[in-house]
């Protein structure tokens, strides 16, 4: 009685030992780093030597250095040398570089090669920043009747509807047509297609006029799906940073919470979080001569639009966009095949390959352009005060024959090997909807989630401590059992919690507190069973068997129950509640593992099969 099969012993075995090697990075733990990364283009070969000779001039030793993408990370001592390596990297390396600082893990090769690396830390651990972004909601609803504009054009010219005029003013769209008739036909086509629109007659100087304006539910939809997108969108962008778990969600109506653990140098991710950069394909109108002239005039043919190239020469676009921004569903960075000058590489989704195709079979031989557009905000002072400024630049970056027709995937030039990135990571994460503004930036800095992390430590080590002197006075050698699955399951938390690069946070440290108290909870039900069977007068071996068999169902209710409040907590909370969550679901379920499997397996492998007169529990 109370044997194990052997491949129940060789299943405990096989766990602890993964959990060990998967745990064992956090022993390692991570080093300060200096990441270098040039501006425009790729590192030079001799970057290595040049940082070598850069650090050696200022007395600090590398531990340690490699590249990693188009980067090159440099591993140092302590947080003093990563400051003095940054200052020192900026002066000589020059502004073409970015110096920032990281973090790298610092175990074995062989250990990250598999996947080993330790736990990320949050923001309360580590450091890092919080930003609190405010989306302009009537930014979202212009943008959003921006769009229509050039439907309506479309639309009326298909239906062979005559007018004068299609433009947007105060968010309301006005149409103006020669004669009432033409006004009357229009808005009965026009309120069939577009029913989250409200249309009104205008006469306006002697000009029939129709005005479209957004209903109120209409509004309140398109600002719920400018913060969700906006919200999709930066969660995207700061992957694309390389950010391990950070915190993007929703607070009120309009605004938007981003922490980035480990982030020290804010500059990167902040143009990164902001920019608001899409694309613009638009046919090229008239000739070099009318461009010139229309820039000298200001006057500009009603069905075209006067923008500027990069070197500042004009030139006529049409109104009605080919494809925006939106209907990209990828985009990378690369070079030319030909010529070897940086490509952005664009895939369309189905919508705007079916839109492209149209339109450049029918212009096989005209002229398209690409336009860069950027929203900014930017917060200025002007008699004392402070006013939000909005800019929008609009800049031609490419003008390109069409040679075939278009569809699905093509590539735009005339950009920068830095512009190519960048702009790659902003199609590839999505446009925003609308634009953001930080309104409010905090910096944890790393000598405060240090402390955290020290007394976090020391409250789960005397919990700990605690625990294990009680478990061996109370129930001795069934307590040293007990407090070796302790031990076993500490190192399962922290090897799945690696595994999975999970976040730990303050309340994610409580959670880890907790489960050592849960966990041994499991062990006291079966050994207070096992005492009494003993005490009923049943042998040793039976008591230890129907102590484990008859104790599991209530073991199983209490974990489950927990288990279902955790799942909820992770559901339905945010930030700090998550964490906890987290970390008790993983710990529910290791302690399972290690307090019956783990324990039953060293019970048996000790006492099973063996004819006994007493045991110490």
């Amino acid at each position: 009685m109370n044997r194990y099969p052997l491949w129940k012993y060789v299943l405990v075995a096989a766990v602890l030992a993964v959990g060990i090697v998967y745990a064992l990075p956090n022993v390692f733990g991570q080093d300060p780093a200096v990441q270098v990364s040039v501006k425009d283009g790729d590192l030079p070969a001799d970057i290595g030597s040049r940082i070598t000779r850069a650090l050696e001039g200022t007395g600090i030793d590398a531990a340690g250095m490699r590249r990693r993408g188009g980067t090159m990370l440099v591993r140092l001592a302590n947080d003093d040398d990563q400051r003095e390596a940054r200052k020192a990297l900026n002066d000589v390396l020059g502004d073409q570089y970015t110096v920032a600082l990281n973090l790298v893990s610092a175990a074995p090769e062989w250990l990250r090669a598999i996947g080993g690396n330790p736990l990320n830390l949050g923001l309360d651990l580590r450091g890092g920043v919080h930003f609190l972004l405010e989306v302009d909601m009537e930014a979202a609803i212009k943008g959003a009747m921006e769009q229509k504009v050039g439907d309506f054009r479309r639309y009326m010219r298909e239906q062979e509807i005559r007018y004068r005029g299609v433009t947007l003013e105060d968010q309301s769209i006005r149409v103006r047509f020669p004669s009432a008739e033409q006004r009357s036909q229009a808005a009965g086509l026009l309120q069939d297609r577009y029913d989250d629109l409200d249309f009104r007659n205008l006469d306006d100087a002697q000009q029939p006029t129709l005005v479209a304006t957004m209903t109120e539910k209409a509004q309140k939809a398109e600002r719920d799906s400018a913060l969700q997108q906006n919200i999709t969108t930066l969660r995207n962008r700061v992957n694309e940073l390389g950010i391990a778990e950070p915190i993007v969600q929703q607070q009120g109506e309009n605004r938007i919470v981003v922490q980035l653990p480990g982030v020290q140098d804010t500059t990167r991710a902040k143009e990164i979080l902001g920019a608001t950069a899409t694309l613009e394909f638009r046919l090229v109108s008239g000739n070099p001569s009318e461009w010139a002239d229309a820039e000298r005039t200001g006057n500009v043919p009603f069905d075209a639009r006067l923008y500027h190239r990069r070197n500042g020469q004009p030139i006529l676009l049409e109104r009605d966009v080919i494809v925006t921004g939106d209907q990209i569903e990828d985009a990378a960075g690369s070079f030319d095949n030909r010529s070897g000058s940086p490509v952005v590489v664009i895939n369309l989704n189905n919508a705007g390959a079916d839109r492209m195709q149209e339109v450049t079979s029918d212009h096989v031989g005209d002229q398209m352009a690409v336009v860069y557009i950027e929203n900014r905000v930017q917060t200025k002072t002007v008699d004392g005060k402070e006013v939000k400024q909005r800019q929008r630049s609009e800049e031609v970056i490419n003008v390109a024959t069409i040679r075939d027709v278009l569809s699905h995937r093509f590539q735009i030039e005339g950009l920068t090997s830095s512009e190519a990135r960048d702009l790659a990571l902003l199609l590839r994460a999505g446009s925003l909807s609308a634009p953001i503004e930080i309104i409010q930036e905090r910096t944890i800095g790393p000598s405060l989630g240090q402390d955290n992390i020290n007394k976090g430590l020391m409250s789960v080590t005397v919990g700990l401590i605690l625990v294990l002197v009680f478990m061996v006075l109370y129930y001795r050698a069934f307590g040293v059992v007990a407090d070796l699955a302790l031990g076993a399951n500490m190192v399962l938390m922290i090897a799945v919690l690696s595994a999975l690069q999970a976040t730990l946070t303050l309340p994610g440290i409580a959670g880890i507190v907790l489960t050592v108290g849960m966990a041994v909870d499991a062990n006291v039900l079966i050994f207070e069973r096992i005492r009494e069977e003993l005490r009923s007068g049943n042998s040793i071996q039976s008591s230890i068997h129907a102590g484990y068999d008859k104790a599991l169902g209530t073991i199983a209710d209490a974990n489950v129950t927990t288990l279902i409040a955790a799942l909820v907590l992770f559901l339905f909370g945010t930030g700090p509640v998550k964490g906890f969550a987290v970390t008790l679901s993983i710990g529910i379920l290791t302690s399972m593992f290690t307090a019956i499997m783990g324990t039953r397996a060293v019970v048996n492998l000790v006492y099973g099969g063996r004819r006994l007169k007493r045991i110490a529990i």
